[in-house]
């Protein structure tokens, strides 16, 4: 059976321009929600909200070519990659901060790559994989016998 996805390093370059693409628009909704007085908060979240979605969007269609299951299972899976990925985040900068890189824009860096390799690596062999059992797929022609 023949793959519709894309060579690796093409998905890899793929999957950067959504990150840069979901960034931005992640930080315009910010920027607008604090323009309206939304807040921090609230505009942090709708600002990771949009990201996510536009995110999910392009990487199912256009990085992974994702025809396989459904979209709120690969959506499920999705959000469960980025949780986990951005806990790695977060446990970088934490263990940064516990070795005296405090505010260290090194520690960031850090952070944003195992968060970045995460998503991609999660992104690629979980949620946007064939799943065994969704095509019903016809047997070869040698294995149907007549009697």
């Amino acid at each position: 059976m023949q793959s519709n996805q894309p060579p690796e390093r093409l998905r890899v370059l793929r999957f950067g321009v959504v990150g840069i693409v979901n960034t931005a628009l992640g930080y315009a909704v910010i920027l607008t929600g604090l323009a309206l007085g939304w807040g921090d908060i609230v505009s942090n979240a709708a600002g990771y909200a949009a990201g996510l979605l536009a995110g999910f969007a392009l990487n199912r269609r256009w990085t992974f070519r994702s025809d396989a299951g459904s979209r709120m299972s690969e959506g499920r899976r999705y959000m469960l990659v980025f949780l986990i990925a951005y806990c790695a985040n977060l446990a970088v900068l934490a263990l940064a901060r516990s070795l005296g890189f405090v505010e260290s824009p090194l520690a960031q860096l850090a952070g944003l790559c195992t968060y970045s390799i995460l998503f991609y690596l999660g992104s690629s062999r979980y949620v946007f994989v064939g799943r065994p059992g969704l095509r019903v797929s016809s047997p070869p022609d040698a294995a149907v016998r007549k009697p």
